[in-house]
């Protein structure tokens, strides 16, 4: 019984050998079905490996070390993966991961070997998990965020697409206009959080400069500031009224 013991088990590791039938060349090559492990063949003998939790193997790279994010390689059919080693913030040891919280889409976490590092994305971005960056939230396309679906009470709220200025550089508190009140305007605070806000007596928001400017340095002020005038003055002389 011991000596057949010992038979099957020579049997066992000698398919596991020959599972992978190495090519003539040494190199290292992957898995037919699973994607973090490859064979390491040198003079014809495969040993297994497995890239580290989190990381897949990548036979296009030509580096020595052909593990890489998963967002960096096509693993096609080799959908297979080792089971997770979990730590506390890391879904995987390796690797780029949201938040937990899925109404926070802003922050994210590089696990390195089970170590998280807390990661915010650039105002108004949220992160991809697909492309492993932060992305405008349209191409994120992540539900529940909490800095989504904020209205004032007059309906307005922050457009998911962030601003940007003449350098092309993101807006951090970008500004509208008022529909109705020329001398109001909303600004968005970090992108997300709309604020109204007003300008002082005679001025009125310059859409273009983003700040409240006199009126005749805004394009089409006159009928609009008229209208708008008009209205402040019988605000006014209802309020004198009333003193």
């Amino acid at each position: 019984m011991f000596a057949a013991g010992i038979v099957t088990l020579l049997g066992a590791i000698a398919l596991t050998h020959a599972a992978f039938n190495c090519p003539s060349k040494d190199g290292q090559y992957e898995d037919s079905k699973q994607c973090d492990k490859y064979y390491d063949c040198i003079d014809g003998i495969a040993s297994e490996k497995l890239c580290p939790d989190g990381l897949v193997f990548d036979p296009l790279n030509r580096k020595v070390n052909k593990c890489d994010h998963v967002f960096n390689v096509d693993c096609g059919d080799r959908l297979e993966l080792q089971p997770p080693q979990p730590t506390k913030k890391c879904p995987r040891r390796n690797g780029f991961f949201a938040h937990p919280d899925p109404s926070v889409c802003n922050i994210f976490y590089n696990c390195i070997d089970g170590e998280a590092i807390e990661i915010t994305c650039t105002t108004g971005l949220h992160f991809d998990e697909y492309s492993g960056t932060c992305v405008w939230p349209d191409s994120a396309g992540r539900e529940g965020c909490g800095v989504l679906g904020k209205k004032l009470q007059d309906g307005f709220e922050c457009p998911s697409e962030g601003q940007v200025d003449s350098r092309g550089m993101l807006i951090d508190h970008p500004k509208f206009p008022h529909p109705d009140d020329c001398q109001k305007f909303y600004v968005c605070l970090n992108g997300v959080t709309p604020r109204e806000q007003g300008c002082s007596d005679g001025t009125v928001y310059n859409e273009e400069q983003q700040r409240c400017d006199a009126p005749e340095n805004v394009p089409g002020w006159l009928e609009e500031f008229n209208n708008c005038f008009l209205c402040s003055e019988d605000w006014y002389k209802d309020d004198d009224k009333k003193l």
